[in-house]
């Protein structure tokens, strides 16, 4: 006998209504609205699409989530939703009906599909099943007023595929009569004109996080730079990628690429909400981070800075700095600071010692006179959770220093400290016995001040593979060590 788990009447029924087009159609206005989820999931999943833009149409919810239906991207089923859209619109609606007020497209996780379908895990209790969703009673003519909410997700790149130009054209066409939300806007090697077309429909106002991976340069950056500074809700800024001009020489180059950078930078007054600001490989960022850090109105929960270079001066305005009083997670990745004094990193640990709940300091090449100057501060980290020092140079002895200030940071989750440079012969090549032996003592002296959750000790990448050897319950050594 099969083990399999004979179908249900109702999937018996909705498989009936599939093989039928024109009778499933037909059976809309009079099917239970209690079905029409699971319907829905079957004839989008199907491709089935002329139900689909029927059942769009149709639709007796405020929500249709179908982003997160679109694991697959297929032009025709897309474009079946958007059709179902405008006849949607163009319904006349009677006091009491329901309206499909907000259109999900983001590829996101939805407990609508679980909770109405009963799938994927989710269970359909009595209670939420009872609670069919209502609208006020408002007259026809109020609810012919009311916009349909689109919220989306943009990730553009030129040239666009098939389903984003589709989509903005039609978002372009029907402006007037949507509230257009992107909520997550990644933007990668497009043309200036054309963002500023794109955001002439999805109001910068309504962006919450913003990636750009442009390979500008910073005279192009200026003038996407008006934009920027009206992204008022704007809690997520990652900026990667901005390079030297290509000015012709002359006197004046240096003045106008640096107020090309001055403007850039000022629109980050305007950003009330901002909490997360990431940076990565920025050309013009050294001698600039006062200008940015005393523009912000608003605490940072996040600052990460990657493949930069940082000014002694830059570094001193840290502390004092009202925007990193409140820091969470601060990130210092590739980054030079082997001739930089380290002390007014320890100011600053020592202002977020309450709320710091990461740090990350991979590949700054910092030395053991350096990593001292702020030992102390790092002990009164009491909300760390992870910490990250691989790709230093720190000696046996400063290692052990470090892991004894840690001992009492017990929320501590994962650890990632360099191998002692005691473990490398004098041309950068690997000891394994070394390794072994002084990673081993390493986690003994730990294991005796605390018991660490995860903790990894790793070489520099091997000149030869890429590879790192990395210590965690034991050493794993890089193919070119086996």
């Amino acid at each position: 006998m099969s083990g399999q788990t004979p179908p249900t009447l109702e999937e018996l029924a909705r498989q009936a209504l599939l093989r039928n087009e024109a009778l499933a159609i037909s059976a809309l206005e009079k099917l239970p609205w209690t079905l029409f989820p699971a319907l829905f999931k079957d004839a989008f999943n199907g491709r089935h699409t002329r139900i689909v833009k029927a059942m769009v149409a149709a639709w007796p919810f405020p929500c249709l989530p179908v982003g997160t239906l679109m694991k697959t991207p297929n032009l025709e089923i897309f474009q079946a939703v958007l059709d179902g859209v405008d006849m949607h619109l163009k319904r006349e609606f009677h006091p009491g009906s329901e309206q499909l007020q907000v259109l999900d497209l983001r590829n996101v996780h939805h407990e609508f599909w679980n909770i109405w379908t009963g799938r994927e895990g989710g269970a359909c209790s009595a209670e939420t099943v009872d609670e069919r969703p209502v609208v006020k009673d408002l007259p026809r003519y109020a609810l012919r007023r009311l916009h349909l909410k689109v919220v989306t997700d943009l990730y553009l790149r030129f040239p666009l595929n098939e389903e984003q130009a589709c989509f903005l054209q039609w978002v372009q066409q029907r402006k007037d009569f949507l509230q257009l939300h992107c909520i997550n806007m990644k933007i990668w090697t497009v043309p200036v004109c054309p963002i500023k077309e794109i955001l002439s429909v999805f109001h910068p106002g309504r962006i919450e996080e913003l990636e750009l991976n442009m390979g500008w340069d910073v005279s192009t950056l200026a003038r996407f730079a008006p934009c920027l500074g009206q992204m008022r809700s704007l809690r997520k800024l990652f900026l990667a990628y901005i390079y030297k001009n290509t000015f012709r020489t002359g006197t004046r180059t240096a003045g106008r690429e640096e107020r090309c950078i001055s403007k850039a930078f000022a629109q980050f007054s305007k950003l009330h909400c901002l909490q997360h600001l990431s940076i990565d490989d920025i050309f013009f960022l050294k001698d600039h981070m006062k200008q940015i850090l005393w523009s912000l109105k608003t605490p940072l929960e996040t600052l990460s800075i990657t493949n930069c270079d940082l000014s002694q001066t830059d570094l001193n305005n840290f502390p004092w700095s009202h925007s990193l009083r409140q820091l969470k997670h601060l990130a210092l990745r590739d980054i030079t600071l082997c001739t930089s004094c380290l002390k007014p990193l320890g100011v600053l640990l020592e202002n977020v010692a309450g709320t710091l709940e990461s740090l990350d300091l991979q590949g700054c090449s910092i030395k053991d006179s350096q990593l001292t100057d702020f030992i102390p501060a790092l002990s009164k980290c009491s909300q760390l959770t992870r910490v990250n020092f691989w790709d230093n140079d720190f000696s046996m002895p400063i290692l052990k220093n470090l892991l004894g200030h840690t001992a009492n940071l017990t929320k501590m989750n994962v650890e990632q400290y360099p191998a002692p440079m005691q473990c490398y012969f004098g041309l950068g090549s690997v000891s394994e016995g070394r390794f072994a032996q002084l990673c081993l003592e390493l986690m003994d002296t730990l294991r005796a001040l605390r018991q660490p959750k995860r903790i990894l000790f790793s070489t520099d990448p091997c000149n030869e593979c890429g590879e790192r050897c990395v210590y965690d319950l034991g050493p794993r050594l890089c193919p070119c060590l086996h």
